[in-house]
């Protein structure tokens, strides 16, 4: 798609700069790059009102479109309507980068094989109507050996912007006697309890040749230069290994000394932005802030809930005085920096003009998006649609 003004000048904004300084000053955007800063400008002006102007937020991990798909048990929606839905209210959050975390499982029904399959067929095809750039990021889980010929073809494809290793095998069964996981294990697979701890188990058997076929996609995706995470890393030895397999991500590791590991060898260490807004783990393991305070933190996801991404920085800003612009970019350049995507993730000549205005005066609210250049999204005035 291309921009239909060529010229946007965002004028009277408060623009976040990439040392971390908040300047009153301009943008020029050109072709969809930002071509300056703090110049007269060209083309169609853009009021920013004195708000706020940040680089737009890139998301390594969410899957809150998993709630549009299946927003009650039993109850399934078209993907297109899902996508299409998910990808405004990205745009809301202030998100212009997304990758949506699909999980690819053992488990029969939403998160199945059959799911995965309909699900990368369906954002191929509503993606011309999508306005974030979306990408795919994988969730392996490591015991579903039958379709990793299938992996790998789509690894080989390009399809897969993000692969990261999942093994939920022990948490699924320490959680056997919980009600509510259960119920939500249940609720997405169709199974009767006796038929999921029966599956449970099979899977469990086949420990011994998962190190091997990780070792196998691991291989395959860094040939291709896919970025690879391990997920829930459960100590130091774990992430090491992940990281001598070319995994330099680490999702959510468990405690300060993998997340020390982690940072020790140079990796990615990304944590929840949810975790960062409420101050507290849901599963009572690593909190954000707690990393963060100790350096452990490099990037926050919206995991399961889109506006935490938006939220998360000005709560840490002010709570754990640690600089605006530091919180701001583990929701943007550093995700970005993540991945490897160096065009973006911060308001500075040649990067990508992907650009949100925010209206910080009381609870932080999104008003306008410029995607690529383009002016996507705006609340109380026109935005320029795509031509």
């Amino acid at each position: 798609m291309r921009s239909c003004h060529v010229s946007l000048t965002i004028d009277n904004a408060r623009v976040l700069l990439p040392g971390g300084s908040i300047e009153d000053t301009t943008i020029t955007i050109e072709d969809g790059v930002v071509t300056g800063v703090g110049e007269n400008g060209r083309g169609r002006r853009l009021d920013a009102g004195g708000r706020l102007v940040l680089p737009g937020a890139v998301d390594l991990h969410g899957d809150g479109f998993e709630r549009q798909l299946m927003p009650r048990p039993g109850v399934h929606f078209a993907h297109d309507i899902a996508l299409i839905d998910t990808d405004r209210q990205l745009l809301a959050s202030g998100i212009t980068t997304v990758f949506h975390s699909l999980t690819w499982s053992w488990e029969p029904g939403l998160r199945g094989r059959e799911a995965a399959l309909t699900f990368r067929q369906a954002l191929e095809a509503v993606r011309p109507s999508l306005i974030c750039d979306t990408r795919l990021h994988v969730r392996f889980e490591t015991a579903n050996l039958d379709v990793v010929g299938e992996l790998e073809e789509w690894l080989d494809q390009g399809a897969v912007d993000l692969l990261a290793f999942n093994d939920h095998l022990d948490l699924m069964s320490r959680k056997l006697d919980s009600y509510d996981k259960m119920s939500g294990y249940l609720n997405r697979t169709g199974l009767t309890r006796e038929e999921f701890i029966v599956l449970l188990e099979e899977m469990k058997g086949r420990r011994g040749v998962i190190p091997r076929m990780v070792e196998r996609l691991a291989a395959r995706a860094a040939a291709r230069g896919i970025p690879m995470a391990s997920h829930d890393d459960p100590d130091p030895e774990t992430r090491r290994w992940f990281h001598e397999l070319g995994c330099r991500l680490s999702e959510f590791p468990v405690d300060p000394e993998t997340a020390e590991e982690a940072r020790r060898m140079g990796d990615a260490i990304i944590l929840g932005a949810p975790n960062a807004l409420r101050g507290k783990s849901h599963d009572k393991r690593l909190t954000a802030r707690e990393a963060l305070v100790a350096g452990l933190c490099t990037v926050l996801t919206s995991d399961y809930y889109y506006p935490t991404l938006l939220h998360a920085p000005f709560v840490l800003a002010r709570t754990l005085e640690l600089g605006f612009g530091r919180c701001w970019d583990l929701v943007s350049g550093g995700p970005a920096r993540a991945v490897g995507m160096e065009d973006r993730g911060a308001i500075a000549p040649g990067k990508r003009a992907d650009i949100i205005i925010v209206d910080d005066a009381g609870t932080p609210t999104v008003t306008d998006v410029i995607v690529e250049g383009r002016h996507v999204f705006a609340v109380g005035r026109s935005a320029c649609a795509a031509a």
